[in-house]
């Protein structure tokens, strides 16, 4: 395994841009960053910008995150189904099904939202925003997007007979034992120079990009890893592309492609510009970063990618993602459109690769 440090900011190169908006026949802005898709051995299949910079993946790798609490048999001792496996590797919107599953998540472990260290905030979703706020209510942390990662976390710390106070620190074994498998998936040995605070206060590492493709690749072939591993990774992947409303909901991108897809693809953004996917038709793993963090530059780059891959089944990027810029009369000024780099790129992705 390879040791993370941060990168010296005088030698950084700027990434590539990848996506451009126009407006009438001119670029209006632009958004930069890096791409990388690999399979499960690590070898690149396309990649641009720096691929070996370490960046924050944030909440794209909550199936990783998840990984323990299936492998441990945590799970099963729960008895979660797999909208209750979705939500622990979401970032939901925090609509009525969402709550009500983190919830019964918690019941069935024995504990109440009390225990939950996300922290508080509105639904993600505008109409579940709206009827909370209508009837009175205030957000609590079963609105937190991430409430179901953390019932899935409290989850294994009650399995391990370890405290479930303090489950959130980087030094508690649920966040150590999270620690050594992403470090098994990706080949990278985590730092405490790598580690930072995430949003929901749990830890959250730094990892390039091409470690993170290789991961994903893997979450879809049992090559390399233990039959416990391959089974909880097998078992993950199905519950998110059964049930995609419970990873994200209503209007989002990623619970859009898997309904599209079905179990093709899992995909799961993180905040400041981060996706990462799993292809299983093809053994592939996608991670990338937009370097302002936009998660329309994000979007529109895997919706590009997507689109390629399976272009028997998807006719262009816009079947994903709005790639028409309207006004408030609904006006089209403009569009999103991939970069000169990112298109030669994704025309090397061999749409009829498969995986093992």
């Amino acid at each position: 395994m390879t040791s993370i440090t941060c990168a010296d900011p005088a030698v950084i190169v700027p990434n590539p841009v990848l996506i451009q908006l126009t407006r009438g026949s001119d670029v209006e802005s632009s958004h930069r960053g890096a791409l990388c898709v690999a399979d499960a051995s690590g070898e690149i299949v396309v990649s641009l910008g720096n691929v070996d910079a370490p960046i924050y993946p944030r909440s794209a790798i909550k199936v990783l995150q998840a990984l323990p609490l299936v492998e441990t048999g945590a799970a099963e001792k729960a008895g979660f189904a797999d909208a209750e496996l979705a939500l622990a590797c979401a970032s939901h919107n925090g609509e009525g099904i969402h709550v009500d599953t983190a919830r019964v998540m918690l019941s069935k472990c024995g504990l109440t939202p009390d225990a939950l260290a996300c922290g508080s905030h509105w639904p993600l979703d505008a109409a579940a925003a709206r009827a909370l706020a209508s009837g009175g209510g205030s957000p609590c942390t079963l609105h937190n997007n991430c409430s179901g990662k953390h019932a899935g976390m409290l989850a294994l710390a009650v399995h391990l007979g370890v405290d479930v106070d303090g489950y959130e620190h980087p030094d508690h074994p649920v966040q150590q034992c999270i620690r050594r498998v992403i470090e098994e998936m990706t080949g990278e040995a985590l730092s405490p120079r790598a580690c930072a605070i995430d949003g929901c206060s749990v830890p959250t590492w730094a990892i390039p990009l091409r470690p993170l493709a290789a991961a994903f690749a893997r979450l879809t072939s049992s090559s390399g890893l233990s039959s416990e591993r391959a089974a909880a990774a097998k078992r993950l992947l199905h519950a998110c592309t059964s049930e995609p409303f419970m990873v994200e909901g209503t209007g989002r991108f990623g619970t859009g492609v898997m309904q599209k897809l079905g179990a093709a693809a899992f995909v799961k953004g993180g905040a400041e510009g981060v996706y990462c996917a799993a292809f299983p038709e093809h053994g592939l793993g996608l991670a990338l970063k937009i370097g302002d963090g936009a998660r329309r530059g994000a979007e529109a780059v895997a919706a590009t990618i997507i689109a390629r891959l399976f272009s028997d089944r998807i006719e262009s990027a816009g079947d994903l993602y709005d790639m028409t810029l309207t006004n408030w009369r609904g006006r089209a000024i403009g569009e999103i459109l991939p970069s000169r780099e990112l298109a030669d790129a994704v025309e090397r992705l061999n749409p009829e690769r498969s995986g093992d």
